[in-house]
């Protein structure tokens, strides 16, 4: 009988490293070293675009983030993140850290996973774009082009006309170049749109509303749809994880119609003669301030940043540089409350540095434009309501048809109710009357609207000490307006299933 002999395989063979060196990820919470925040330590094998998986989700659970160190030079990454919650105390909720554990250490073996499965079924695609959850309920449309006064009214007026109930968008505005996500199901059957040639009359009809600009040099319209991509989202399905994926996909379509640059302007171009002029003013009160220097030893570009602390601004950052193809190898990010400090350490995807100026001014202008952008010089309106098809449409009219714009939008769909923030200017530029908001909030009775300083974003509701507002005669009318038109076409209220 003739003996056969094989070599033995351990079936535990391929979990060898994580036997003898621990987890590829583990994630330490440390409450006592510091005694006003929560220390995040993140200790990973390193992955491209992992920094920016973990500051979103920190990002996406609204935790400020007052330091950090970062180092993922050579084959690991080593993070640390001093943290508050949303009230500015340590985070002290059981719950909150076991999910911040679970949360990254989850998002990193789904995204060992997701780019496994992306570099065997598509090998030629280089794009770092993120997709957008359908949630397989509703159809997502982008739109890209040259802002002008009125034109949320018209893009909210086009989805009624084309019997399309929107259940959730997000828009921004930033020197004269807009950027919209939609939500949109069909009024009827409150089903997704996935008729293909309803789809591209939509396309179609938006992409009109959106050229109709006094621009004639404007190229850059677009208007899309995204498909059911839910399988292919790097940090975790649901909504909690989908708010900083939309804002990361806005910056990319700020990107894509070159907002950095100074807004175009024709001889015959007069609302964007005014966003020209809003541009040179906010170019001479600017407090973000970007530089870029070279650490020849290395190899790599030190790119700093000073500017105006706030929420998500290490978000903003950082998804900017990682879609504009560099990676981070150190960083460090301090804050004093009112003003905060970044520094990268980067070089290109290809592993160059920047060398030529024309890049380095490309990146310092795309940086500054993606902290900008964010902030909106404006009042902030909050409006509740009972949710209809053309609700919106008959919101954003009002406001125009009185001499406001509206420079970003946030609006969801909660059962019955819509809820919508819109950041609102003075068609002019001129600042807004407050007075004159406060009598509007007033006389709004159908829907309830809370009114806050763009500003501070605190209520504006004035002390009860205060004197009375003097009334507006040639604005007085936009309560009534607002209430009167509601009023008439509540009798066709359609709810939202």
């Amino acid at each position: 009988m003739q003996k056969v002999c094989w070599p033995y395989f351990d079936p535990d063979f391929d979990n060898l490293g994580e036997r003898i060196y621990g987890p590829p990820c583990r994630v330490y919470i440390d409450n006592d070293s510091i005694q006003d925040c929560t220390v995040v330590k993140v200790n990973s094998e390193n992955k491209q675009g992992l920094l920016l998986e973990v500051v979103q989700i920190l990002t996406d659970m609204n935790l400020i983030i007052t330091k950090s160190y970062i180092s993922s030079d050579g084959g690991w990454f080593m993070d640390v993140f001093h943290v508050k919650d949303e009230h500015g105390n340590k985070l002290t909720d059981k719950s909150v850290i076991n999910h911040i554990k679970h949360s990254i250490g989850t998002s990193r073996r789904e995204s060992d996973f997701i780019k496994a499965s992306e570099a065997n079924n598509n090998l030629d695609n280089k794009s770092l774009e993120p997709p957008l959850i359908d949630h397989g309920e509703h159809t997502a449309i982008e739109m890209t082009g040259t802002d002008r006064p009125g034109l949320f009214s018209e893009i909210f007026a086009a989805f009624a006309d084309l019997h399309c109930n929107v259940l959730e968008a997000h828009a921004w505005s930033h020197n004269a170049r807009l950027a919209c996500i939609a939500y949109v199901s069909d009024d009827n059957t409150h089903a997704p749109i996935d008729d293909p040639s309803r789809i591209a009359s939509i396309e179609d009809h938006l992409s009109t509303v959106i050229r109709a600009t006094a621009d004639p040099a404007s190229n850059s319209t677009h208007v899309g749809h995204k498909e059911n991509e839910a399988d292919g989202f790097l940090a975790g399905q649901g909504k909690g994880c989908m708010n900083s994926n939309v804002e990361r996909r806005l910056h990319q379509l700020m990107l894509s119609v070159r907002d950095f640059d100074e807004p175009f302007c024709g001889p015959s171009s007069l609302s964007l003669l005014s966003s020209k002029l809003e541009y040179c003013d906010q170019k001479e009160k600017k407090t973000t301030i970007v530089s870029i220097g070279n650490c020849e030893e290395r190899g790599y570009s030190i790119v700093t940043v000073n500017s105006k602390d706030r929420r998500r601004l290490m978000f903003d950052t950082i998804c900017t540089l990682v879609d504009m193809q560099y990676v981070i190898f150190h960083a460090a990010l301090r804050s004093d409350g009112a003003d905060a400090f970044q520094e990268y350490f980067i070089r290109h995807i290809d592993g160059r540095a920047l060398n030529t100026e024309g890049e380095k001014e490309r990146v310092i202008k795309c940086l500054e434009a993606a902290i900008e952008r964010r902030v909106c010089e404006g009042v902030k309106l909050e409006l509740c309501a009972e949710n209809r098809v053309g609700l919106l449409s008959d919101i954003t009219r009002v406001l125009r048809e009185n001499g406001l714009t509206v420079v970003r939008a946030d609006v969801e769909t909660q059962g019955q109710k819509s809820l919508n923030a819109f950041y609102v200017r003075d068609i002019s530029g001129n600042k807004i009357d407050m007075e004159f908001v406060e009598s509007v909030k007033k006389e709004m009775r159908p829907i309830h609207l809370e009114v806050k300083n763009g500003d501070t974003t605190t209520d504006t509701e004035p002390p009860a000490t205060s004197a009375a507002p003097q009334p507006q005669p040639h604005r007085l009318s936009l309560g009534d307006i607002l209430r009167s038109q509601i009023e008439r076409l509540s009798l066709n209220f359609v709810p939202t299933k």
